[in-house]
């Protein structure tokens, strides 16, 4: 197993705030979710519905080139915001759910579950984008997606190169278990936790992983390093790094988080 200073070196994740994250590998420069809006309201028919608490530590002039934007879903700002949106105009690639990528057109391509794509690396070889389940809240995917719409995670791997689990905004850690039977263990997990919760949606359950389900998530897939997102910046977001670290803590898995 490699050491958390061993895989950063090999594998920097460099994290936003929010859901957004940048990394390169075999290669090309991946893109999570991506949220640069100062903060501010989201209203929806003239009332709040989202509130972000906190600007992101790097607008999108800083990125440098994007290859591939893998977004777990175009729906809501804080998975993808007005900034975000526009940055898509300037990417070549961006892989998201089958519906998002009929909305979003051009450069936008959708990824069913287990659906997989290749993409050529600079150097020769591919790399291999798979899209995982996910779904956006507590209960049977069938129940919880005509309420908060369809949400892809996405596993990458390639020869000589570590697996990469990005969970997007899931909520099921049966999902999680079936994700690890395909490609467990992990190298590095990029998890989406935060426990966000909307007092009017499942009697204000969580819509993503809480902390002590990212620990029980990191488990379950072996992961060697957790790179958490999705935990700041919202008002919505209920469990932040305390949580997080002490979740992690008290699993013994402290050892393996990486905060970007």
């Amino acid at each position: 197993m490699a050491s958390a200073d061993t895989t950063n070196e090999q594998f920097p994740v460099r994290v936003f705030g929010g859901p957004t994250a940048l990394f390169e590998y075999g290669g090309l420069r991946f893109l999570t979710d991506p949220t640069f809006d100062a903060p501010g309201d989201y209203q929806r028919a003239g009332r709040t519905i989202l509130t972000k608490t906190a600007p992101s530590s790097a607008g999108p002039a800083d990125l440098g080139r994007i290859d591939v934007v893998l977004l777990s879903h175009d729906e809501h700002p804080d998975n993808l915001d007005n900034s975000g949106r526009a940055l898509l105009a300037d990417v070549p690639l961006t892989l998201t759910t089958p519906e998002g990528g009929q909305r979003l057109g051009n450069g936008a391509k959708g990824l069913a579950d287990w659906e997989s794509i290749e993409l050529d690396r600079p150097g020769g070889g591919t790399i291999t984008v798979t899209g995982v389940p996910a779904i956006h809240g507590p209960g049977a995917r069938e129940e919880v997606e005509p309420i908060t719409g369809q949400v892809v995670g996405f596993v990458l791997t390639g020869e000589s190169l570590p697996t990469v689990y990005v969970s997007g905004d899931n909520a099921s850690l049966d999902l999680v278990k079936e994700i690890a039977e395909h490609f467990g263990p992990v190298d590095t997990a990029i998890l989406f936790a935060g426990a966000p919760r909307v007092p009017v949606l499942f009697d204000g359950a969580p819509l993503v992983l809480d902390s002590a389900q990212a620990a029980e998530a990191v488990k379950i897939l072996g992961a060697r390093r957790v790179v958490p997102v999705h935990y700041d910046s919202w008002a919505h977001f209920t469990e932040g790094r305390d949580e997080l670290v002490a979740a992690l803590t008290d699993a013994g898995l402290i050892d393996r988080l990486d905060l970007g």
